[in-house]
């Protein structure tokens, strides 16, 4: 029986890189394709439970996708329950224009959201994400973006193929792939875990033409990390795999905790 395929992403369902990651499953089985209909960076596991959801059929380089009126999450609870209306042997979310690294991506990035998701009700999840240069392509019309995806096509499509077969370890609900924006095939891989922050985390004041103020959530990126950690391995030209668990409990003996209640 043929292997059934999830895969979504937060760029929207028109973006370049679920193109890439189509190519990368392709071939392991039976993809279906549920995305946001428009761009959803940064919306973590949000889910419409207010909205009325659309999907809207339709077909892009000749792939068969749905576009779902509503963010990552939704299309993953949509693409399962009222497309394919089964679980699927493995979900892929990606790729993401734009590297996920660090504690500060992990609960704000709609591309690992979507694969979360999809992980709660214990389908093996693969979230990718390719390293940019600049910024503002992050938040772009991504459907024209220019990037060789073959180094991250490969290495996922090696990656998928073996959690198909094999399932993931104990524990392990999510692995959280980074790519080097200048990745060779000779690339060196590390597995990580989370860097702390990523973040340089800082607020912008202005004002509009009335004088009432307002905010920009701004920042800069922090270029060193410890060793083993995946902005280490990212800044350092290595692929980057960190498995992620959804029970987000502390690893502490509770009596050490005690005290406090």
């Amino acid at each position: 029986m043929s292997k059934r395929i999830l895969l979504t992403n937060d760029d929207g369902v028109y973006a370049a890189g679920i193109r890439a990651a189509y190519r990368s499953v392709s071939d392991l089985g039976d993809v279906t394709v549920s995305a946001p209909a428009m761009q959803q960076s940064g919306v973590g596991r949000s889910i419409s439970i207010f909205d009325p959801l659309r999907i809207t059929r339709t077909s892009i380089d000749g792939i068969d996708v749905h576009a779902v009126g509503g963010t990552p999450t939704d299309s993953v609870i949509l693409g399962i329950f009222s497309i394919m209306k089964e679980l699927p042997d493995l979900i892929l979310s990606g790729f993401n224009i734009g590297e996920n690294i660090s504690t500060d991506t992990i609960t704000t990035s709609g591309t690992i959201g979507a694969a979360l998701e999809g992980a709660s009700y214990g389908v093996p999840a693969i979230a990718a994400s390719i390293q940019v240069t600049e910024e503002g392509l992050k938040f772009d019309d991504l459907r024209d973006f220019q990037h060789d995806f073959d180094v991250g096509v490969k290495f996922v499509n090696r990656v998928a193929k073996k959690v198909l077969n094999d399932g993931l370890p104990e524990n392990v609900d999510l692995l959280n792939i980074n790519i080097p924006h200048f990745a060779e095939d000779d690339c060196d891989v590390e597995i990580t875990r989370l860097a702390r922050k990523f973040f340089d985390t800082n607020v912008e004041e202005r004002h509009d033409p009335r004088g009432t103020s307002y905010y920009w959530i701004t920042g800069d990126l922090i270029h060193e990390a410890e060793e083993g950690t995946d902005v280490n391995a990212i800044e350092n030209g290595r692929i980057s795999v960190t498995p992620i668990s959804l029970d987000a409990t502390s690893p502490i003996d509770f009596s050490d905790i005690e005290h406090l209640v």
